[in-house]
């Protein structure tokens, strides 16, 4: 129920993705605020794992699968669009189970709010369209670095230098303006996902309100498989006695925002997509740290080992990405309530996911081999 003496307009809003990690919190964050949350999720195993408690409301259905899709939407005002495959991926061949789960599984979504006249979507983003994150030239000004080269990575040198004239950069807050610059396939689907929204809406005259969101972590995030976050990749190396594994020096900076701000942000997003045309708004904690201060937090709170820093580095990864979240905090009133020292602290005994195969089964007619993905989890 709604508190004591708060209007709420209710409507019926279908979350599709809404048993997995973040889902599960959009739906009881909307239902708590009074509206009528439908939950639609493929169940996938590597989002909820063997033994997983899966709510008896849940709707069971594929978003690639236009008939389900089309029963789903029956007399739903709004679309929260959650359902997604993320993470980082193996290798290329990975390519067709990511465009198929997020792009052909949005486009159909899409087509399915047009026959159904349904025209408001929330849609889950991502920081990841960004690539790199703002940076700024004592000289040059705001620049845009080269993507990092594997012989400076290989060197250590992670800071990716100035293109005019190789001097350092200062790092600084990524802004909604800023252009989309993918450096990974997930990367790539989430931006396409963002312009399929936007066709949509300019089509449709419907409302689109995309939240890219930072380092999600809390309560439910799936354990000990690659398909986890890295906050969750560390708490159970912590659990196990083993001490956090930083790639590169560990001075990379991130977001790391709470789950449950993170479904605030989704109420908030619902009552904007009554405003039609296509916006996007950074999800952030608004106090970045670095990933080794991330993982000191963690092992602190765990009595645990302290962190390695091995100096190993992926392909696709950037340095810095931190979010300027003032426009959301103009336009949607959102600003988020967890600090990121306090939240990880709370983590570290948090209730989380069992663990999910590492080859698994997807879409209606299953068959396709998944390999692990990493760094984030499948929502």
């Amino acid at each position: 129920m709604p508190p004591a003496g708060a209007y709420v307009d209710r409507m019926r809003i279908l979350v599709t993705g809404g048993a997995g990690f973040i889902g599960s919190h959009v739906v009881a964050a909307l239902r708590a605020a009074g509206h009528d949350a439908v939950a639609l999720d493929s169940l996938h195993p590597a989002a909820h794992g063997a033994g997983h408690p899966v709510p008896d409301d849940v709707v069971q259905a594929d978003v690639r699968d236009p008939a389900a899709v089309a029963g789903a939407l029956a007399g739903v005002d709004v679309v929260v669009h959650q359902a997604a495959m993320v993470g980082m991926g193996v290798d290329l061949a990975d390519l067709p189970a990511y465009v198929g789960c997020n792009d052909l599984g949005t486009a159909v979504l899409l087509a399915g709010m047009a026959r159904a006249a349904v025209g408001r979507l929330v849609l889950a983003s991502s920081m990841v369209v960004y690539g790199e994150g703002a940076y700024a030239c004592p000289r040059h000004g705001p620049v845009q670095p080269a993507p990092r080269r594997r012989a400076d990575l290989d060197a250590g040198r992670f800071d990716p230098p100035c293109p005019a004239c190789g001097a350092a950069l200062v790092p600084g807050e990524v802004g909604e303006d800023a252009p989309l610059r993918p450096s990974s396939v997930y990367a790539a689907t989430k931006t396409a996902q963002e312009h399929l929204a936007a066709a949509w809406a300019a089509s449709a005259g419907g409302g689109v309100v995309a939240l890219r969101y930072h380092n999600v972590y809390g309560p439910g995030m799936p354990r000990d498989t690659p398909y986890s976050g890295v906050a969750a990749i560390f708490r159970s190396a912590l659990e196990a006695g083993r001490p956090p594994r930083v790639f590169e020096d560990g001075a990379q900076r991130r977001d790391f925002v709470h789950v449950e701000d993170v479904a605030r942000a989704n109420v908030l997003a619902v009552d904007a997509t009554a405003e039609s045309g296509f916006r996007r708004y950074n999800i952030a904690s608004g106090h970045p740290i670095t990933v080794a201060a991330m993982a000191t937090t963690l092992a602190g709170a765990m009595a645990g080992p302290a962190p390695v820093v091995t100096g190993e580095h992926r392909p696709g990864d950037v340095r810095h990405i931190v979010a300027s979240a003032a426009l959301a905090r103009r336009d949607l009133g959102f600003t988020a309530r967890i600090d990121p020292a306090e939240g990880l602290r709370t983590f570290a005994t948090a209730p989380l996911r069992p663990a999910a195969p590492a080859t698994i089964a997807t879409g209606p007619a299953a068959g396709h081999d998944i390999r692990p993905v990493r760094e984030t989890p499948w929502r």
